[in-house]
């Protein structure tokens, strides 16, 4: 996706580089509804086609909506500030005739010195406040800038209104949604949706970075849940050479689930098919009709498992720090 605020280079990543005269790349979407399936049976079609073909096999009993993928997963690439923005709740992306709000998550995969997210309002701001700064062109003023590091996960529940700056590499897992409200854009000659966007604000939100408990050390084994939510839950895993990863669903409700290359390469088995084999900036889609799947590593390899929560999950506990 290309984006005024991307890169131009994404290496290590992907062997991508754009030329003076094109426009940088700013996300690059695994999961999105027009992202196709890169082998088997369905190769070439749309993840939004086969959502509607398969229905819950895909997409299993925790999603929302049967025959719609749930989760939109991207690798985002900032080299300046994106716009401050906001995106709505459920219920008011309902009210707009859109699917579904945008609850979203960042884990922070790359951070230079410096590099910087900002997550919601100054305590006591109002709408009224925001507005007038965004008026006067200095709204980024109002915002909680927080300095992030390799390894951190951040968490922004829709409502919260936020900016990303320069100098990272996030991996984002959010409801696939699309809904941007753009607030404020430094001047930069694109829309902004100023009214629908103060309607969607929340003056607190439970944004910030996940806080692991005191009590649950970083695991030897290398999984470690990095955020648990009404909407997602992120987990990552390293897998040194000869170690495997057996996943089982035991408790209803199912659900589709995706493996995030990070680092190395690795491959997916289910029993009876064949290995996908996978690699950093790549995704492996397993349907929820699959109760368990294994993670194999190509010497070492480093990834993300993203699921939906099978109960009831609260917000993450989050500071702004």
């Amino acid at each position: 996706m290309e984006r005024v605020w991307g890169a131009r280079d994404l290496a290590p990543l992907y062997n991508h580089k754009r030329s003076p005269g094109e426009q940088p790349v700013g996300e690059v979407w695994l999961t999105g509804d027009d992202c196709q399936v890169a082998n088997g049976a369905f190769a070439e079609k749309s993840l939004a086609e086969i959502s509607r073909q398969l229905g819950r096999e895909l997409t299993g009993e925790a999603a929302p909506q049967p025959q719609r993928f749930p989760l939109l997963i991207k690798f985002l690439f900032p080299r300046e500030k994106l716009s401050v923005q906001v995106h709505p709740d459920d219920e008011a992306a309902r009210r707009a005739g859109q699917p579904c709000g945008k609850t979203e998550c960042w884990y922070v995969l790359a951070a230079e010195a410096g590099a910087q997210v900002a997550l919601g309002l100054k305590s006591g701001t109002t709408r009224e406040q925001l507005r007038q700064a965004i008026q006067k062109k200095r709204a980024e003023e109002l915002l909680n800038w927080i300095h992030i590091r390799p390894g951190e996960m951040i968490y922004a529940d829709a409502g919260t209104v936020h900016a990303i700056g320069p100098g990272s590499v996030l991996v984002e897992t959010q409801q696939n949604s699309d809904t941007t409200y753009r607030l404020y854009d430094y001047g930069r000659p694109r829309e902004l949706h100023v009214e629908q966007g103060l309607a969607a604000v929340k003056l607190k939100t439970n944004a910030g970075k996940v806080q692991r408990p005191t009590d649950h050390p970083e695991p030897k084994d290398g999984n470690l849940n990095l955020v648990s939510s009404p909407c997602f839950v992120v987990n990552k895993r390293h897998l040194p050479e000869g170690k495997e990863h057996l996943i089982t669903r035991h408790m209803p409700p199912s659900s589709v689930q995706v493996v995030v290359g990070l680092e190395g390469e690795g491959a997916v088995a289910v029993k009876g098919g064949e290995p996908v084999g996978f690699s950093a900036g790549e995704a492996v889609v397993i349907p929820a009709a699959f109760k368990q799947f294994s993670v194999r590593p190509e010497r070492q390899v480093e990834y993300l498992h993203v699921t939906l929560p099978h109960d009831d999950v609260g917000h993450p506990q989050t500071i702004l720090a």
